[in-house]
């Protein structure tokens, strides 16, 4: 990689992100919704967390690999899925092909720009995201597809409640790129050259359609199309969610959970795994940081389930931490998707590299030879920082699986 175009952290590749996308495209990566406090608090809770390193007896070698969802992954660092990654001409094809370069899996969101068949073509560790959208037929179907291309495992996305008004305001999203937008859309288009040459020497414009949610022949929906189906199909009960898992058959994880009974109902349907999650700050807002949520559901659950978090990772310091509280993995989204934007499928890896270094770097400084050494013992966690929800009265009143007793405090604002 060109050093001009290599970046030392993931704020980095942000700042390049926003001075090369136009400001709509900036605006619908940065999202969050409402004021905002959530999103801020995925960030904020990690640097909460304290660690004191060691200074001699250091392992020389340090080891990262691990097993989640059925597939060997190089390093506990996962692709979150994302909808029309429009941000570059490659998208979700350079996501991937950067992924199986670093050993990690590709999630492809059903909303993708890129099809399902596209995907699987570039990597062999490959997730598939599902929302619980139209007839059970039609979700059989996509997911029969999603199977033939490759994808070992689906993720079921549950934390959005389509929550969008934002205090900063929302970007304009064309549903269609016809003569009109386009006319529309050029002097923020043309503010950002070297993003629309990347554009135009692809030869193609930024497809705003959902190539993965066709059934048969009809035609690819538009991205908002694809999210009115989404709004006007009934949410799915916890019997729809175990019928899903037989009808896929191999790994799935439950997206979303924040609620210690959330996840102990993940368990009771036989889920492979669960991220806790708040959509990256896209739910409802006010919802606490992942991370605050991380421990007591971990200690819940942890030994029933494959738990995974995502929101707020940064740096490969946030992933220690996430481990260290229970995480057997994390999953990032805005980070690769700025490394996308800045370098193409070179920046995805770049955002990689950084956080397996990073991890790397604070594995030495505990002292530890491989992740899976990592534990609550490393990290000072400050009074009234872990969040329990949701916990049923028999465990209260039992007392099972005691863990350390949450003390609300206000989140930043």
């Amino acid at each position: 990689m060109a050093r001009n175009a290599w970046f030392e952290s993931v704020a980095v590749a942000q700042e390049r992100a926003k001075k090369r996308l136009p400001t709509d495209v900036y605006g619908a990566l940065l999202a969050g919704s409402e004021r905002g406090v959530t999103y801020r608090d995925n960030m904020d809770a990690f640097s909460e967390l304290g660690t004191a390193p060691h200074v001699a007896g250091l392992s020389p070698q340090r080891e990262m690999a691990t097993r989640v969802l059925g597939l060997d992954i190089a390093l506990p660092v996962i692709i979150s899925p994302t909808g029309v990654q429009a941000v570059h001409p490659d998208g979700e094809v350079a996501v991937a092909r950067a992924a199986a370069a670093r050993g990690t899996a590709m999630s492809l969101s059903s909303f993708a720009s890129k099809s399902v068949e596209e995907v699987g073509a570039v990597t062999d560790k490959l997730h598939y995201q599902v929302y619980w959208q139209g007839t059970r037929d039609t979700i059989a179907a996509r997911l029969e597809r999603a199977r033939s291309s490759g994808a070992t495992a689906i993720i079921v996305t549950l934390d959005w409640a389509f929550s969008h008004g934002r205090d900063w305001g929302s970007p304009t999203i064309p549903e269609r790129l016809n003569l009109k937008t386009m006319i529309d859309f050029a002097p923020k288009a043309l503010a950002r050259p070297r993003w629309l040459w990347d554009f135009a020497k692809s030869g193609a414009l930024p497809d705003l359609t959902a190539p993965n949610l066709v059934v048969g022949d009809e035609a690819a929906p538009t991205f908002f199309g694809a999210y009115y189906e989404w709004m006007t199909t009934p949410p799915p009960t916890w019997e729809d969610l175990a019928w899903l898992r037989e009808q896929w058959g191999g790994p799935v994880m439950i997206k979303g959970i924040t609620r210690i009974d959330d996840a102990l109902r993940a368990v009771d349907i036989g889920a492979t795994a669960i991220s806790v999650s708040n959509h990256g700050g896209n739910n409802i807002d006010s919802t606490p940081a992942s991370i605050r949520f991380l421990p007591d559901i971990a200690a819940r659950v942890g030994d029933q389930i494959e738990v995974l978090m995502d929101g707020g990772i940064r740096r490969g310091s946030d992933v220690a931490k996430a481990l260290a509280l229970g995480a057997k993995a994390v999953m990032i989204g805005r980070a690769y998707l700025w490394g996308l934007a800045a370098n193409g499928q070179a920046g995805v890896e770049n955002v990689l590299d950084i956080l397996r270094g990073g991890l790397d770097s604070t594995l030495l400084a505990l002292g530890h030879s491989s992740i899976h050494d990592l534990s609550r013992d490393d990290l000072w966690v400050p009074p009234g920082f872990t969040r329990e929800m949701g916990v049923p009265l028999d465990l209260r009143l039992t007392g099972e699986a005691p863990v350390e007793k949450s003390v609300s405090v206000p989140l930043s604002s």
